[in-house]
C-alpha cells in the first residue's frame, strides 16, 4: 500500500496486523500470526505471553485488548477477501 504526503509524494505504507505473543525473553518476543511466527523487539512495553500486539518494523508499538485484536483481524479478513 502507498500513502500520499502533503508534498504530493507517494511513499510506501507500513500496515500492522495484530498477532498474539507466544513467548517473551528479555526485550524480545515471538508473535504468532495466522500463517507465521516472528521474533520482535518489545521495547519498553510490558508485554506478556497471551497479549495481543501490533508490530511495525519489527517493534511492538501497541498492546491490544483481545476485543481490539479480534475486531482488527475481522476488518483485515473483509479487506483481503
Amino acid at each position: 500500500m502507498y500513502s500520499l504526503t502533503k508534498r504530493g509524494m507517494i511513499v510506501p505504507m507500513c500496515i500492522a496486523f495484530p498477532g498474539k505473543i507466544i513467548s517473551v525473553s528479555g526485550k524480545t518476543a515471538v508473535i504468532q500470526y495466522p500463517h507465521e511466527t516472528r521474533e520482535v523487539l518489545v521495547s519498553d512495553l510490558r508485554a506478556k505471553v497471551g497479549d495481543w500486539a501490533l508490530v511495525q518494523m519489527g517493534i511492538v508499538v501497541k498492546i491490544l485488548s483481545e476485543e481490539e485484536a479480534k475486531s482488527s483481524q475481522q476488518a483485515w479478513k473483509e479487506v483481503l477477501s
